[in-house]
This record gives structure tokens, sequence and C-alpha cells, in this order.
């Protein structure tokens, strides 16, 4: 029977479970990613779990958010997680090694192998053929562990690419395609596999553009084939040896299919205030530009930074714009160097920043209050940029180039010049700078601080509760609106002071309201609820808060695994317009009522104290069900290393 790649690499990696959509598998991870305002948290739950030495190889430990060293907080969380990768046999990527995804892609990515990381844009491992998939922080810890990784087996959806790009059209323009067509949410529970001729035009980081931005699509991942033009890759980098070849087998069949002609594309860009707010660049061409932003995940391979470096040779940036060069890598920057093309990124004007996340987190460069920002980063959520009132449109870097020039946003088949042709270097040096790998029987006690606090201990979810609804949200609310980055990013390790800030950009009230609620509380949301970024400090610092219910119409995948992981019941209903700030919900036997299938009646009163009988849905596997009645995944790991049931009313 012929299969789709996809479902090959699952099957692969399979440990138990039914291949079928909507079931859960589990799968055995090969590789771990971290990242460092996350990774902490993992860390600190490794510990808490007891675990002498990680199972996952590699894993890799990146520095590459937290990067801005203002005061001590982010340098004592560097020597933090040194000494915790030390600890647990995790290799160390110091401040200036660069971002997370096209580092371990260059330096660790292997087709064929699986990979967990603490960051929603781990699938950019799938441009290599790997089953690479983001999960919260504590369902990476599992994986660290040697547990499976448990998930929904997703659909899988094959995109067939045809044709080839036109000039001035890359490969952020076919995402923004996507984004275009589907919607944030359009991917939710999906793979996503490209094949077809058109691949033919797309070197291995054009396929991580792609890659990385389908979690904004919600997808569970995406995957491309191993080919002549991943072989390339690696052995340009000297790791030819890594290399396998991969692809689906003829005539196999996708739960889902479409078609993308790339010689139909144009250039596009996403308006503020969502990744998919796509229209043509034409629409939104002639609209002043405050700062145009090259760089992050989204856009990192030598292509993206070299084609921006021939656009403005010779050339300034248009007086007033700000314009910020955020090479990826030591390795990218490094070969700028080589290849001459980062005098013209000197010579534009424009500000060169450390290899990084840098502003796509809201770590430096947050721009000017009701300016527009065009920027190469993966999401364009609001405040995301650092800036609460900001106004970012996402772009290719031959857009951004142009508007650069211009001093507004520009169609950069506009510009008076020939289309750059660049080629990626046939090696690209690599070296171990900034690297400490892990030496065997080296266990040092953790570099603790204030910043880096004991993880809390939570009760074991009650059995019957009554809790009032502390806030009403409506669709596509995102972890960032839960828990801000920009300069609340430095305080992630620490979960008590992170809670000050909870929905600082919505409910400013809301961390003091949550404290004076004894009995707990309950969050109601519209679509999409927890979409973005897999912080999973999005579902601790709440629980923190007393947060024991979130009812949405639906939610974003990993967010909601993580609410589960801490405690927290989720569920649905199909219209929560119903249900409003200030009404009280009660639900009894809640153990009976999870055990016996998706339903979950409750009370609900209203705040005039009209009482109405509502039913609400779980889609909880016994697994997870478990998990979440005994107070979230350390308890359940205590509670299975010791042989106790954990479970008690709180």
């Amino acid at each position: 029977m012929s299969e789709n790649l996809a479902r090959k690499l699952i099957a692969s990696r399979l440990v138990s479970g039914d291949m079928r959509p909507g079931a859960e598998i589990a799968l055995k991870m090969d590789q771990a990613l971290l990242q460092d305002v996350l990774g902490t948290l993992v860390m600190l739950e490794l510990e808490a779990m007891g675990i002498e030495r990680v199972a996952t190889n590699p894993s890799v430990q990146y520095i590459d958010h937290g990067l801005v060293q203002s005061d001590e907080v982010n340098a004592d969380a560097h020597l933090f997680l040194k000494s915790a990768c030390e600890r647990f046999g995790i290799v160390y990527s110091g401040p200036g090694n660069g971002i997370s995804h096209p580092v371990h892609m260059e330096r660790f990515g292997v087709p064929g192998q699986s990979m967990v990381g603490s960051d929603s844009h781990t699938p950019a491992a799938g441009s290599l053929g790997m089953l690479a998939i983001g999960a919260g922080g504590i369902e990476v810890a599992l994986a660290m562990a040697g547990e499976p990784l448990f998930l929904t087996m997703p659909e899988i959806w094959g995109v067939e690419l045809t044709g080839a790009l036109p000039d001035w059209v890359s490969a952020k323009d076919v995402i923004l395609e996507m984004l275009r067509r589907h919607g944030v949410s359009g991917a939710t529970n999906t793979i996503i596999e490209y094949y077809g001729p058109g691949l033919c035009c797309l070197s291995a980081m054009d396929r991580h553009v792609i890659a990385n931005m389908g979690s904004e699509l919600g997808a569970t991942s995406s995957v491309f084939p191993s080919d002549e033009a991943t072989r390339r890759f690696m052995q340009a980098r000297g790791r030819e040896a890594d290399w396998v070849p991969l692809a689906a087998d003829a005539g196999c069949a996708y739960d889902r299919h479409e078609t993308i002609d790339l010689s139909t594309l144009e250039p596009l860009i996403a308006r503020p205030q969502s990744p998919d707010n796509v229209v043509p660049v034409t629409e939104a061409a002639g609209e002043p530009i405050y700062q145009a932003y090259i760089g992050s995940s989204a856009n990192p391979g030598y292509r993206d930074f070299a084609v921006v470096a021939d656009i403005l040779d010779g050339r300034t940036a248009a007086e007033g714009v700000s314009l910020d060069i955020n090479p990826s890598s030591r390795q990218v920057l490094d070969a700028l160097v080589q290849t001459g093309k980062l005098g013209a990124f000197i010579r534009s004007g424009a500000r060169l920043h450390q290899a990084g996340c840098n502003g796509c987190i809201g770590m430096g460069q947050a721009p000017a209050s009701g300016r527009n920002s065009l920027r190469t980063v993966p999401r364009n959520f609001p405040g995301r940029s650092g800036t609460r009132e900001d106004s970012v449109f996402l772009s290719s870097p031959e857009t951004a180039a142009a508007s650069a020039l211009s001093g507004v946003i520009t169609d950069p088949r506009t510009l008076e010049m020939a289309y750059p042709k660049i080629a990626e270097p046939e090696t690209m040096r690599v070296n171990d700078a900034g690297f400490i790998f892990p030496k065997p029987g080296v266990r040092p006690a953790l570099y603790q601080t204030k910043h880096t606090p004991t993880l809390p201990d939570f009760d074991a979810f009650p059995d019957e509760f009554t809790v009032p609804v502390l806030l009403r949200l409506g669709s596509n609310i995102s972890t960032d609106d839960i828990i801000p980055a920009g300069n609340v990013l430095p305080f992630w390790s620490n979960v008590f002071e992170t809670a000050k800030y909870a929905f600082a950009q919505i409910d400013g009230s809301y961390p003091e309201r949550a404290t004076e609620e004894s009995r707990g509380h309950a969050i109601v949301a519209a679509k999409n609820y927890g979409q973005g970024s897999s912080r999973e400090n999005a579902a601790l610092v709440p629980r923190l808060l007393g947060l024991r219910l979130v009812i949405a119409e639906s939610f974003a995948r990993i967010h909601w695994q993580n609410l589960a992981s801490f405690g927290v019941l989720p569920l649905t209903i199909d219209a929560a317009a119903g249900i409003d700030a200030g009404d009280t919900i009660q639900i009894e036997a809640v153990r009976k009522q999870l055990a016996a299938g998706p339903s979950v009646a409750a009370t609900v009163v209203s705040s005039s104290g009209k009482t109405r009988q509502m039913t609400f849905q779980h889609a909880l596997s016994p697994r997870q069900i478990e998990i979440m009645l005994q107070g979230g995944v350390i308890n359940w790991v205590k509670a299975q290393s010791s042989g106790t049931d954990q479970r008690r009313s709180a």
C-alpha cells in the first residue's frame, strides 16, 4: 500500500495508538530542542521529576530569546541553563550562536528523525524531512525523560507545488498565500506535506521558511521530502553522511489536498494584526513605514539576507526609516562576511544586531507607537513587537528591502534593477564556538537565583467546584495576549513574577481579581483560544492564579494540551456567547462525568441570578484525564514513580 511521507514518518516512530485522524497516538522522540525563556521551565520540571540524564540525543538548549542584558536577569538565566545542561546531559548553545531553528537545522537536523521542541516553530525542521513537533515544555520534559510524546493523530494535508516562482516572489509569499487561503486555524490537527515539481525551485532554507510558518496556520507540523536540495544543504555544512533520501510513495493518498501553482503568485503582505490578514503588496503600496526589519526564524537563510544586500548595494535607506538587520546565526553572519555582502548593509545605513530572535519576540528593535513596521518575522500579534500600540506588517525580504529604500510599502517588482539571483556558498563554515557539549559523569547542582525559583506545588483537581467567570474573550486569543513577551520576557522563568503580567494587554486587573477569588475561576473564549507560541506559562501562570476551567468554541492544539498538563479543564461548546464575565459555573461529579464520555453537564448562574443547565464537551484521552485530575504532569510523574495515587479533593 502506498503511503505519504508524513504517515511513513509517524509509523516509524509510533509507540502506541491507532493512526486514525482524531485518535491519540504516542511517538518516540529522537531529538529535543529548547529555547532559553521556556527552557528554564523545562529544566525546573526535569529537576522536579527527579530525572538524572535525558534520553533524547541530541538535546540542545539554545540561548536566542533573552539576549538583552540590561540587568542581571538574563545573564543569571544563561548561567542557570548552562548548569542544567551539564546536569542533565544537554548540548548548550550560548548567546550569539543564533536562533534555535536554523542553527539546529545547520548542526543537528537529520532526515527521518523525530524531534520535539519547546517552541511552536519547531516544525521548521520538517524542511529537512524530519518529523518535528512543537509542544509545551512539560511535554518536552517528559519526552526528554524517555517518555513518548502523545498527540492527536493529525490529518495529512497534501499540498502539490507546481510551476516556478516568478522574479521578486519568494518562499515567504508561498506561506502567506496559504495563510490568505486558510487563516490562522485552517490547519489545526493536520500535518502539511509539500510535494510536486515546484519543489525544484525551493532550497532547503526556502522550505524552512514555509515549514516554520505552518505554525501560524495551526498545523501540528509541516513536512518536505529529503531530496537533492536537502543533500546539497547538508553537504555544504560537512554533514552529507547524515543525509538519507525520503519521499512519499507514488500514487499515495491524502486526507486533504490542494495545489499551488507557484508561477501565479505575486508579492504578498500580512497587514496588522494577524498573520492571515494577507493582501497583495499592491493593495498596501504607498503606506509609510517607520521600520524595515530583516531576519528571524521565518526568513533565516543566507539567501534571505544576501538578496537584501544586493537590493541595497549602492543605495541608502529612506530618511526616517530604521533598517534593522537581524542575522539568524553566527554561521550565516560569517558567510555574509566571506561573500562581501555585509558591507552593503553597513553602507546603506542599516543597524546590525546580534544573531538571535531579538525584535521578533520584542527583545529590542521595538517600533515607535502607531508607526508601521515592516518585518520578515512570522507573527504580528498585537504588542508582540514590544510596543503595545504597534502596527506590524509581515512580508518577504524583497518587499522589506524595496520599502526601506522608498520609505513606503513598495512592490519590489517596481524596482529598476534585475532580480538578484542568489546561490548559497558551496561551503558554509562550521565551528564549535559558543557550544558546550555534555561530559560523562559531570552532574553539578543547578545554578539557581531568585529569578529561577522552584516550581509551585499544585493540588489535585476537585471533584466538584463552583467558580466565577473572570474573563469573557473573543476569537484568536494568542499566548502573547495571555503572557506578554517584550519587557516581560526575562521574567518568564519566574512564574510568580510573570503572574503580575497575565492578560495585561486585555485586562490589567485580572491578576489581582484572580488572586482575590479563593474559589478559583474560569475563562470563556470563542474560537482558536491559545493560538501562537507554545509558551506553557500561558497555562501555568493562570493556574497559579487559580484558573480551574477554560470554556472555548475551539482551542489551539498546544495550548489545549498545556492546560490539561497543568490541571486546568479545557471544555468546548458550539457557541460560547451565552456565558458572560460575572456568571458562575458549577460542575459536580467531575471524575464520573469525564470517565463516562465526552459530555460534561454544568449549571451556569448569570450575574442576574438566572440559572441554566448547559452541556459542554471535552476531547481528553483517559491518559490526559488522569494527568489533569492529579493536578498536572509533575504530580502524575511523582505518583507513577512512587506507585501511589496522588488524587485528592482540593
